[in-house]
């Protein structure tokens, strides 16, 4: 599949496929792909096999989707001047895109400054729909409100007391454990936090992290860490003994771009969100399964799903348009709109401008067969079920943003 088209025989073109004879609808993507590929590389992939399919089926409204990508160095002003390049350069229709939540958060301000739509597909901060939300930005994977109520509900069977915490020190971390520990103490009182670890992103000293948690004497952990900070801090846990006999609740731990690279060394019995592609047996997921693998031959990974999920998204925003990519068009759109996804419908609530999109919450373990770390006695959490009430929203969100 080509993703960008040449301007060589345009008359050809025209005469072979005269479905596209209104052209393209220019979809620009921006995100941080050289510093986090494990997530980012499979998303790339979602989003193309998304785009694919959507052209297959006769594209939107007479006009095939056209995906064009660039890098943000996982720096908002980068980000920003990305925005900034598809839009005067590459004469883009639609932006989404975004997976660190402080980058994320200047797209977002961008596209309110601007007037211009944005689905931010992947940034987790619950700002971007409350505190800092508008009327220009939409986000699709579930927040760290809705992933940490799901997790709150199990740790709270642990009837733990002395909980230790371990984030990474940026703007996802930072709302993770804001809403872990406002809604533990809402449901128990009498939880102690005994130890607060924040190392920078990707910058862990994880012998010295491990240690001082180890010193804190905690009944359980609530880790927020990911990628290879999730990675050396296992491992280091692991050598050190801080889990044995220690409950651990863990976000985004399961998904198999973090938890595959450690093989053996893969936690056990840990409650955490993830995603085991290898066992969900819906319709929906072993279509999509089916066709992820015969395209790259290749298993699909959390990020595959979603941008996956947003190509598919755009698509049916458009569909609702009749292919119109119009700022108040779109946004109107969006406004209660239903997608199918490979986790099945999902909704994008027009109090808040998130979608519904859930996420897999079960326990790890090894599986001998893979060689690696899975997810087992797993429930799908749909995040329809995880957000504060619509009057809680209403406070949480700035009345001028809708």
């Amino acid at each position: 599949m080509t993703l960008r088209f040449s301007a060589v025989a345009p008359a050809l073109a025209l005469a072979a496929a005269p479905v596209w004879a209104q052209g393209v609808i220019k979809i620009g993507e921006i995100n941080s792909y050289k510093a986090q590929p494990a997530f980012l590389e499979p998303y790339k992939k979602g989003m193309e096999l998304a785009v694919e399919q959507v052209n297959a089926a006769g594209g939107v409204g007479g006009k095939k989707l056209q995906l064009i990508v660039r890098d943000d160095n996982a720096t908002p002003g980068d980000a920003v001047r990305a925005a900034e390049e598809l839009y005067a350069r590459e004469k883009i229709d639609v932006l989404t895109g975004s997976f660190l939540s402080h980058v994320g958060l200047a797209l977002t301000d961008y596209a309110k400054q601007k007037k211009r739509f944005f689905l931010a597909s992947e940034p987790l901060t619950d700002k971007i729909v409350w505190a800092d939300g508008n009327h220009y930005t939409y986000r699709l994977r579930g927040s760290t409100y809705m992933q940490t109520a799901m997790l709150v509900e199990e740790a709270l069977k642990l009837k733990k007391k002395r909980w230790a915490i371990v984030y990474p020190n940026y703007e996802y971390g930072q709302s993770a454990i804001a809403t872990f520990k406002t809604l533990m103490k809402a449901k128990q009182p009498d939880i102690e936090f005994v130890a607060e670890q924040a190392p920078a992103l990707g910058k862990i000293d994880a012998g010295s992290v491990v240690q001082a948690l180890a010193d804190s004497k905690p009944d359980a952990i609530f880790n927020v860490l990911f990628a290879t900070d999730l990675g050396k801090f296992v491992r280091e846990g692991n050598t050190r003994g801080l889990f044995k006999g220690r409950e651990v609740v863990g976000l985004l731990t399961a998904e198999p771009e973090y938890l595959d690279p450690l093989k053996k060394e893969a936690p056990l019995g840990w409650t955490v969100t993830g995603y085991p592609w290898y066992s969900i047996k819906t319709p929906e997921h072993a279509a999509f399964l089916k066709a992820y693998q015969a395209k790259y031959k290749d298993y699909p990974r959390l990020g595959t799903i979603v941008g996956y999920n947003a190509i598919q998204s755009i698509a049916a925003g458009l569909r609702k348009t009749g292919g119109d990519a119009d700022t108040e068009k779109l946004i109107a759109a969006f406004k209660g709109l239903e997608v199918s996804t490979p986790f099945g419908p999902i909704t994008y609530r027009a109090q808040d401008n998130q979608s519904t999109m859930g996420a897999y919450v079960g326990k790890t373990a090894y599986d001998e067969k893979l060689k690696r770390g899975v997810l087992v006695s797993y429930r799908y959490a749909d995040g329809k079920n995880y957000q504060p009430s619509d009057e809680e929203v209403k406070k949480l969100r700035p009345a001028t943003a809708n």
